[in-house]
């Protein structure tokens, strides 16, 4: 595989890793996703013992407004996380 191919297969093994613990086996409770984001993420995020700050980011992510987070939804933070990064290493060179 590739770079890309594992990065992809990484990030869905990371994902399923924490979905299903709380009902349905595709989507994140919020329990299960402040679980991955306290693993997966550490203080990266700010401090995920916040629950205001996790009920906002639970929020946030839940576009369809379902109360759980699917795999498109978690997606959407890895992508926003990734750009960010990304522009913090290029304003660094």
């Amino acid at each position: 595989m590739s770079d890309v191919q594992q990065a992809m297969a990484l990030l869905i093994g990371a994902f399923h890793k924490y979905s299903g613990k709380e009902g349905d086996k595709y989507t994140l409770s919020k329990a299960e996703l402040k679980e991955l984001l306290q693993n997966e993420f550490g203080d990266s995020l700010g401090k995920a013992s916040d629950k205001a700050a996790m009920d906002n980011i639970f929020r946030d992510l839940d576009a369809n407004k379902d109360n759980s987070v699917d795999f498109r939804e978690f997606c959407n933070l890895v992508v926003c996380l990734t750009e960010m990064c990304h522009e913090y290493f290029i304003k660094k060179k």
